[in-house]
């Protein structure tokens, strides 16, 4: 953003100074082919034509020179910052950073306070599922991502909230199938607003509950159908409205 700043008045500073010695070059054709009737009076024009612009041309490279160094003492500022930043989490990762080993074989690398997993951390579980993020009161809380890594949830991936050791909040689930749902969590389940997109196009968008559509939702079909209604228990219940690609309007019944 700066740079950007910089360079456009940088430019307006050199269009001025193009106008100059256009000027200045006006003035010397006078000088040397105008009839001697007609020269003083255009010289007075242009002397006047040059007073402005170099005024004007002034101003401009001034206010250059003055966003130049506001600029710099910004940047400045920020590096500033930003060497603290990395400072303290030097000082952080030194003197908070430790390794706990379990009896059932996982084991936690990151910040410890009063012997309790808090703060930034990495858990390694013993059947090769991995968690990193955030740890409060030695459970999993705050942002975090969910590594599976045992059949048959080999490559699924969990990325949100967690509250007290549970999947609780907004968050995104990753199969490894290629579907995926985007909503809200409740004690390690779906429940709340949220869609579900599956890996060949179809996706619904709605009410969850104890991991199941219910409630009102729309589905939407790859093929550009969509239907709207009520779910129990994962699936369709009682009359639902669909909206072909083709406009059409039916009624069906589950």
């Amino acid at each position: 953003m700066f740079q950007n700043a910089f360079a456009l008045n940088n430019q307006t500073y050199a269009n001025n100074n193009n106008i100059l010695l256009g000027i200045i070059n006006e003035l010397q054709q006078i000088i040397n082919y105008s009839k001697e009737d007609l020269t003083i009076k255009r010289i007075s024009d242009i002397i006047i034509k040059i007073n402005f612009f170099f005024n004007e041309n002034k101003k401009n490279h001034e206010s250059i020179m003055n966003q130049f160094a506001l600029q710099q003492n910004q940047l400045a500022s920020v590096q500033n910052q930003l060497n603290q930043l990395n400072q303290n989490l030097k000082i952080n990762n030194i003197n908070n950073q430790q390794e706990i080993k379990f009896k059932n074989g996982a084991r936690y690398v990151g910040q410890v306070v009063n012997g309790l997993r808090e703060g930034k951390g990495i858990e390694y579980y013993n059947n090769g599922d991995r968690y990193e993020g955030d740890f409060r009161n030695d459970k999993k809380e705050g942002k975090g991502i969910y590594y599976f890594n045992k059949e048959p949830f080999k490559g699924d991936r969990y990325e949100g909230d967690y509250r007290n050791g549970k999947k609780e909040g907004k968050g995104i689930y990753y199969w490894n199938d290629g579907d995926r749902y985007e909503g809200d969590w409740k004690n390690d389940k779906r429940e709340g607003k949220g869609i579900m997109h599956y890996h060949d196009g179809d996706r619904y968008e709605g009410d969850w509950r104890n991991d199941n559509r219910e409630g009102k939702g729309i589905y939407y079909y790859h093929n550009g159908d969509r239907e709207m209604g009520d779910y129990y228990n994962g699936k369709p219940k009682g009359k639902f409205v669909m909206l072909t690609r083709n406009g059409e309007v039916k009624v069906k019944n589950y």
